[in-house]
């Protein structure tokens, strides 16, 4: 057999009998799982620069070890002299594998390089399952060279679960080791 990622693994054995247990389900396959997870940024000045975009999409690439896509605006916003059409952002999506390994590095390396970190915030979960968590530095990855950054700019990660409530979400995120604040 081949190679399966630690917190699959984990999931698999650990996780999915502890979320049974919780939540009392009668069917194995309703135990939420992880779907996804969307690395967004956005890239405002690239109104002025088009090659910050290129420089947010090599980075999102290093971080996920996925290649990153470049996101379009959708209308014109002439205040922010912004056109339909031109890039803003950067987007990622992961799934399967590389999902569970980018997990698994956010959660043991870069996020305890976070200064000051004391957990993250319970607050971000949408009412339907799903949990955003901002960062507010590229360089608490590891793979991201300090000195090859032009600015130290935020993302957005988005955790997409199969789960139907907020406090499913959270347990089984919690389960899987990201580290929530306590009360």
């Amino acid at each position: 057999m081949g190679y399966s990622p630690r917190l699959k693994e984990e999931y698999r054995e650990r996780i999915v009998q502890t979320l049974t247990e919780e939540f009392d389900y009668k069917n194995v396959m309703m135990v939420p799982k992880l779907e996804k997870i969307v690395i967004s940024r956005g890239v405002g000045a690239a109104v002025a620069d088009k090659k910050l975009i290129d420089h947010a999409v090599d980075e999102l690439t290093t971080i996920s070890g996925q290649k990153a896509i470049a996101t379009i605006s959708k209308k014109d916003v002439a205040s922010f002299k912004l056109r339909k059409g031109m890039p803003i952002g950067a987007k990622v999506t992961l799934r399967g594998e590389r999902m569970y390994e980018f997990l698994d590095r956010l959660i043991t390396i870069a996020l305890p390089r976070v200064r000051d970190f004391q957990g993250i915030k319970a607050s971000g979960f949408d009412g339907r399952g799903n949990y955003n968590l901002g960062v507010t530095e590229q360089i608490i990855f590891p793979e991201i060279n300090i000195d090859k950054i032009n600015r130290i700019s935020g993302m957005d990660i988005t955790f997409v679960t199969s789960a139907e409530t907020d406090q499913e979400a959270k347990s089984l995120l919690t389960a899987l080791g990201l580290p929530f604040k306590k009360k």
